[in-house]
């Protein structure tokens, strides 16, 4: 088994990349979806949030309302030092449980946006970072996503630096230009990655 960990900013192009390891036959395990798994209803995460921030972070139907939550967090870091507390350990077990159901050949991707802000580098054979300039990545943002400029740039300060994902990079994939660009890079580290 290869452990891979595959990081970028917000709005770098994890997820593309990520669906293009997938379909050359990469397990993924993708921490975001599963910090959403660990705070869906009924579960002790989201019961733990409901305990730090308050109902207040619910939407009427019972579930987390994202959106809300981010607006206090990203705006203030000992909050969201409280969140990823009760986030983090949830999608470390569930992570490590889907790995420990991949096959002994199998090239798992670990899909960790906060890869490099946690030190977590040393836990992969190998780390991929996907790389863009933070301009594109705020244009990403509020073009594809609809954030405002300003939610933009505060999701993203609260990120490592473009040039603390790369001091832990292995493999640099860079998706600075159009997605014509990105399919080649990603099938030529998926042949060194099946090489290993």
């Amino acid at each position: 088994m290869v452990k891979v960990g595959l990081t970028g900013g917000i709005g770098a192009g994890k997820s593309e990349v990520s669906r293009l390891l997938a379909s050359y036959g990469a397990v993924i395990v993708d921490a975001d979806r599963i910090a959403r798994e660990v705070v869906e209803p009924g579960t002790p995460g989201l019961a733990a949030v409901v305990e730090e921030f308050g109902a207040g972070v619910l939407a009427s139907d019972g579930t987390l309302d994202r959106p809300k939550l981010g607006g206090i967090v990203f705006a203030d870091p000992e909050r969201l030092k409280a969140l990823n507390a009760i986030v983090h350990p949830l999608v470390g077990a569930r992570s490590a449980e889907l790995e420990a159901s991949a096959g002994p050949d199998a090239v798992v991707v670990h899909d960790v946006p906060l890869l490099a802000e946690n030190g977590l580098a040393p836990l992969y054979d190998l780390v991929i970072v996907i790389d863009a300039a933070p301009q594109t990545q705020l244009d990403r943002l509020v073009r594809q996503r609809g954030m405002t400029e300003d939610e933009a740039k505060s999701r993203m300060a609260a990120q490592a630096t473009r040039e603390q994902r790369l001091a832990i990079a292995d493999l640099v994939i860079d998706n600075d230009g159009p997605l014509a660009e990105l399919e080649p890079q990603v099938r030529e580290v998926w042949e060194r990655l099946r090489n290993r």
